[in-house]
């Protein structure tokens, strides 16, 4: 990987970026040491928050099974281009650490109820499961201090240049963290 440029965005233009999307791939690990990966739909705490992500999902799901066993993470957040989709995606990937935490947690539902309409749907129809017994729960995913970048930010003309020229990270700021 090409070394960090002062030319290269910062930790602020990548959130910013991450706050517009609302889809990414987690992957966790089982209990046999194997892989899991799965798209979800996610969230991103509050701004003025530590930074993390939190997704919706239920208790006795595979990937919240894997995290109580092993809370180890990785996650990416791709970039598609919808009208060149020849072209590779733009990507975020991180690896972290996950935790479970309960429905009724205050400030998940916050993250949630601020977020998209599609965030906001998901609470409601978790709400409606709820008063049925169902088992939501929230996955806090706390990132490393290190979000590996690539494309987002650069143009199709400088990638097509120099490929690697799109691959770089950016650092949390440990305020956020």
């Amino acid at each position: 990987m090409i070394e960090k440029k002062s030319s290269t965005p910062d930790f602020e233009f990548v959130e910013q970026e991450i706050r517009k999307k609302t889809f990414g791939i987690l992957s966790t690990i089982d209990q046999n040491g194997k892989s899991h990966s799965t798209g979800i739909i996610y969230s991103v705490s509050l701004p003025e928050s530590k930074f993390s992500l939190y997704i919706l999902t239920e208790n006795n799901y595979k990937k919240v099974q894997n995290i109580k066993n092993n809370n180890s993470v990785s996650f990416v957040i791709p970039f598609p281009h919808h009208l060149l989709r020849f072209v590779p995606s733009s990507c975020i990937q991180f690896q972290g650490t996950a935790e479970v935490i309960p429905f009724t947690d205050i400030n998940a539902q916050r993250v949630f109820l601020n977020g998209p309409k599609i965030l906001r749907l998901n609470i409601e129809q978790a709400n409606k499961l709820a008063s049925d017994k169902q088992t939501a729960v929230f996955v806090k995913i706390i990132p490393n201090s290190k979000l590996f970048c690539y494309g987002l930010g650069y143009s199709l003309m400088t990638l097509r240049k120099n490929i690697e020229a799109g691959s770089y990270y950016v650092i949390i700021p440990p305020e956020r963290l």
